[in-house]
């Protein structure tokens, strides 16, 4: 099983990209306030975009777990 998730954040946009899969966003639909789901042609998430990311997000508190036999 592959495995690809890309977490980016950009400080000067305060925006924090949560990218779970190599595909081409197509579409985008509003999850809530600042939070938007970008979507391929089939439907699937491809990424999640947290605006001001900062106000939601403690980043001291982030911490990302690999479950056991996945390899990275």
């Amino acid at each position: 099983m592959v495995v690809f998730m890309k977490i980016e954040y950009s400080q000067d946009a305060d925006v924090l990209i949560i990218r779970l899969r190599d595909d081409e966003v197509v579409d985008s639909v509003d999850l809530g306030e600042g939070v938007i789901a970008h979507l391929n042609e089939k439907g699937e998430v491809v990424e999640i975009e947290i605006l001001d990311a900062s106000k939601s997000v403690d980043f001291r508190e982030l911490v990302l777990r690999i479950p056991s036999g996945v390899v990275a």
